[in-house]
């Protein structure tokens, strides 16, 4: 079993192009043991999620790097635990920033500004790999995932977790094309997901089809608790929908909870009234 010890750079993945983990010291509740930045390459190298603009961090990756040459930093979304760091590496590098612009919703890193317009599909060409553009709305609206063609490696960030599930934050979460972009990368040649936390998941198409199933049982929770009794508040709501989730997790539980909610409304089949919400018959 992988122990994981902040600024370690750590091999984890890579047949014929190297791939190493230094783990962000921000180990918490909705973080797991830390955000995952990764390296990728031998010589010219790419940086997935510098993480946040943390010295230690800032320092421990750079140490990774040593005297090869750090060209593309590459973030999967504007968090505060994953595109921070890119500004202040850009600034010692000299490296591009590739991604997709902040959208304006909260908790999201307005010093992140990529040298370009990317776009869903485009392949990165970085000389001994490339990387393939995917992008992945739901859990926010500008959130990538990154396929290694030469490998199979999707790097996931939030998109897929090791050992948990994506919060959505409406508005600017959408739990519908959540949904949709899981099963987009079904259609992909997938080996293995590396996670924004946790451990490197083996089996892409298992884990991809059990979010899927977890997605729907929930939202079937929640048409099953609108049928008994309504019309509900979230609040009530949530804790019916959710009562295998601590305690200290139920306000996350509730954001997502609420996408579940939206997803229903715009497909006609649940309403928000003035007393809570309700199925539509």
């Amino acid at each position: 079993m992988t122990n994981f010890v902040a600024g370690r750079a750590e091999p984890v993945a890579g047949e014929q192009v190297p791939v190493v983990r230094v783990l962000a010291p921000n180990a918490g509740p909705m973080t797991g043991p830390g955000t995952n930045s990764y390296l990728i390459g031998s010589s010219r190298l790419a940086l997935l999620d510098p993480g946040p603009a943390d010295e230690r961090h800032v320092e421990s990756l750079l140490g990774a790097v040593g005297k090869r040459q750090l060209e593309w930093i590459v973030v999967t979304h504007t968090h505060g635990d994953h595109s921070p760091g890119a500004a202040v590496l850009a600034v010692r590098t000299g490296a591009r920033l590739v991604g997709l612009a902040p959208p304006h919703a909260h908790h999201n890193d307005t010093t992140f500004e990529p040298d370009r317009l990317y776009h869903h599909g485009e392949v990165l060409d970085c000389g001994e790999f490339s990387l393939e553009l995917i992008h992945t709305p739901g859990h926010v609206s500008n959130h990538l995932c990154y396929l290694l063609r030469e490998e199979g490696l999707l790097f996931t960030g939030d998109h897929i977790l090791d050992g948990s599930t994506s919060v959505i934050l409406p508005p600017d979460g959408n739990m519908g094309h959540y949904m949709a972009s899981l099963e987009q990368l079904l259609d992909y040649p997938l080996k293995a997901l590396a996670p924004g936390h946790g451990r490197i998941i083996p089996d892409p198409r298992g884990a991809i089809h059990h979010l899927l199933q977890h997605r729907r049982k929930r939202e079937a929770r929640v048409i099953d608790a609108l049928a008994v009794d309504q019309p509900l508040a979230l609040e009530p709501l949530t804790i019916r929908v959710y009562d295998d989730v601590a305690p200290h997790l139920l306000p996350w539980a509730q954001r997502t909870l609420l996408a579940h909610l939206l997803k229903l409304a715009e497909e006609g089949r649940a309403e928000e009234t003035g007393q809570g919400w309700r199925l539509i018959r």
